[in-house]
């Protein structure tokens, strides 16, 4: 997998980054031994579709999903994915009102075995 942590995504230019997403897509594609119509094919998009990709000019949205989606790539987009945080505070509170203990009712009633 090709992976470049120290890329400065903020300092490139738009048509750079589109550049740089087109020859990830185009090293995906190679590494998996696919030509761009069999891609094409498998994503029901036209072959011109994945060459301009891979010649860094811009795709829609949804045939770059569908790319990712037929090189089984998708987990790119986990950057995407919102999670949940929880302040400190918070936690101490979600502590404290753990339960520590059981404790039994009033209407727990005890059963004499008839052994």
């Amino acid at each position: 997998m090709m992976e470049n942590y120290d890329t400065n995504w903020t300092a490139m230019s738009n048509k750079a980054i589109i550049d740089s997403m087109g020859a990830y897509i185009k090293h995906q594609r190679l590494a998996q031994n696919r030509t761009q119509a069999k891609v094409a094919e498998d994503a029901g998009l036209n072959r011109s579709t994945i060459s301009q990709i891979e010649k860094g000019e811009s795709i829609s949205l949804i045939s770059l999903i569908q790319i990712l989606r037929t090189l089984n790539i998708l987990h790119v987009l986990n950057q995407f994915k919102i999670e949940q945080e929880i302040s400190p505070l918070e936690l101490a509170k979600l502590e404290k009102k753990k339960r520590l203990r059981a404790k039994s009712s009033k209407n727990d009633q005890q059963y004499e075995s008839e052994w």
